[in-house]
């Protein structure tokens, strides 16, 4: 077979890529991977007249100065500035990026991590996507590993991220301050953990604050899509609210764009509050308030710690939350009185 033949071993035996190099490269045991299935792919590499690559057998277990980074959608400006912190202080440590974008898409999370295995990074930075942690804990085993903003609290894993509860109980608290009753909030994908504590965050706020509040949430996309469809179904109704909180800044956009469309005031028929920061928020009319993670200091303490472990051959360790903040501007006031 021609070289780059272990996606067709992969293909051929519905087993991932890590499975197979690992039994290739006498591992099976070590890894517990079973007889049975260590006899199924040697049968396989035997039958094919595979050969592994030997200068890529060569360069295993030596350093390439290069990491991997997975992201769902770069386009996302949150996604691109993080990529960017990380971009820039990998770089400053003398190492390169390599970049996957998984838009989303679980099966391309899992192709983006065989890619970089393959590749032969020093260590990988993920934003997850998928519902389980099984792939990233099977791909920790063989190289270092953080989840970077999204993270599985429950798998062991190390992770750097914001607290995401902390900020969303921050912007639903302001919001009660100023007199709001009836918030709505538009949600990301529910498989996300910062869709969750975010969320976490707005009822802890609510039940906090003592107060009768009407709170309701739909969506499930961190995209402007999101944003301007939920938004229209909401001013469809008749019990509108008096606040939106979008937990993302695309979201944001899709929610103005239709309260926009439907001639609706900001901030005096509708408030508006949104998790993510970016510098063009503030020459929108009015400017959006809004929680700000601290992405440079997620990006750069992630790459710290990666570094921290490829250096060690210790895998890394900590669970690491950082506070937020709120840049408060004109997009949130007081709701008219009926």
């Amino acid at each position: 077979m021609k070289k780059g033949s272990l996606s067709q071993l992969a293909n051929a035996s519905g087993l991932s890529k890590t499975t197979i190099s690992r039994v290739i490269n006498g591992k099976g045991d070590e890894y517990r991977i079973s007889k049975e299935t260590q006899e199924q792919i040697l049968r396989l590499v035997r039958e094919s007249g595979y050969q592994p690559d030997p200068i890529a057998r060569s360069l295993r277990g030596k350093s390439t100065k290069t990491l991997g980074l997975i992201v769902p959608y770069i386009s996302n400006p949150f996604f691109a500035n993080l990529s960017s912190v990380i971009i820039t202080e990998a770089y400053r440590q003398g190492y390169s990026v390599l970049l996957q974008d998984t838009m989303e898409n679980p099966e391309l999370e899992d192709a983006a991590m065989d890619n970089l295995i393959y590749r032969n990074v020093d260590g990988i930075l993920a934003v997850p996507c998928s519902a389980s942690p099984a792939k990233l804990e099977e791909v920790a085993e063989d190289v270092p590993l953080i989840q970077v903003d999204r993270y599985f609290p429950d798998s062991g894993l190390s992770y750097i991220s914001t607290n995401n509860y902390e900020g969303a109980k921050m912007a639903v608290s302001f919001l009660i301050k100023a007199g709001h009753r009836n918030i709505f909030c538009i949600s990301g994908p529910s498989v996300s953990i910062t869709t969750q504590e975010r969320l976490r965050g707005c009822r802890a706020a609510i039940e906090e604050s003592g107060k009768d509040i009407v709170f309701a949430s739909s969506g499930n996309e961190f995209s402007s899509t999101n944003g301007y469809v939920e938004t229209k179904l909401l001013l469809s109704g008749n019990d509108r609210p008096t606040a939106i909180f979008a937990l993302s800044n695309t979201i944001l956009l899709g929610a103005l764009e239709a309260l926009r469309e439907n001639h609706v005031k900001i901030p005096e028929e509708m408030s508006l509050i949104s998790f993510d920061d970016n510098i063009y928020m503030d020459y929108l009319s009015p400017s959006v308030t809004r929680v700000v993670q601290p992405v440079s200091n997620i990006g750069m303490a992630a790459v710290k710690l990666i570094l921290q472990s490829i250096e060690s051959k210790k895998k890394p360790e900590g669970h690491i939350l950082m506070s937020p903040t709120i840049i408060y501007r004109d997009s949130v006031t007081a709701p008219r009185k009926a």
